[in-house]
């Protein structure tokens, strides 16, 4: 199956370049471009793209707004965003993750990794750059910005015991054959929880999973050290 891809960049060079890159591949190919978060928008709900690989800084709408409003459209809630960006700051993706993006990637990267990276997210997992480690995602969610829980903490009684043990090293950033080998699990069963807890909690992903777990306090951040 061909994973449909929009490219979201205020530069054309670079929107011409990622094209002929993606559609190199026999798996991967672009259906639209759009050069600010506004139009992003509309070509998304135009294409229904699988993923919409967005830029964070763009002239009028930029692309963290961008991706908040994809992200609440229910009709696009097969679309999943990943962040591409020059700006590969804390904060930034602390506001990619909170809108609900699947992904975080600095520009510095490879044309591979940022292919695999495509690949990655469309399968419904989450991807974070080596600057977006486990402990950038525990400090960002140390304090939650205000009404951005996105599930209620009695949601979670519709999850299983094993769901919520698979949930919480989930978001400890572990993968799925590490919570295997401290589970005593396979890794096709550990999918099977995460991907049965993500649609219990209308999660649209793993990285809105994890979200879910801290917001809603299954785990607690703990804060980093001096």
């Amino acid at each position: 199956m061909t994973i449909r891809v929009l490219l979201a960049d205020d530069q054309a060079l670079l929107r011409a370049t990622f094209r002929i890159l993606i559609d190199s591949c026999a798996d991967l190919e672009v259906v639209a471009e759009a050069s600010d978060g506004a139009e992003a928008v509309e070509l998304t709900r135009a294409h229904h793209p699988d993923i919409v690989l967005m830029d964070i800084r763009m002239p009028g709408t930029d692309g963290l707004t961008a991706t908040a409003t994809l992200c609440a459209d229910p009709d696009l809630s097969a679309t999943r965003v990943l962040i591409l960006t020059t700006f590969e700051t804390e904060d930034y993706v602390a506001q990619a993750l909170r809108a609900g993006a699947s992904g975080f990637l600095g520009k510095d990267v490879t044309a591979d990794t940022l292919l695999a990276g495509l690949r990655t997210v469309a399968s419904g997992e989450a991807l974070l750059s080596p600057v977006a480690t486990r402990s950038l995602i525990t400090r960002f969610l140390l304090a939650p910005a205000p009404d951005t829980h996105l599930a209620p903490p009695q949601r979670l009684a519709d999850l299983t015991v094993r769901e919520r043990e698979v949930m919480a090293l989930a978001a400890e950033g572990r993968s799925n054959t590490e919570i295997a080998e401290d589970l005593t699990l396979s890794p096709l069963t550990v999918r099977t929880h995460i991907h049965r807890a993500m649609t219990k909690l209308n999660a649209r992903d793993r990285a809105q999973l994890v979200v879910i777990a801290y917001q809603t306090g299954l785990v607690r951040a703990v804060p980093p050290t001096a």
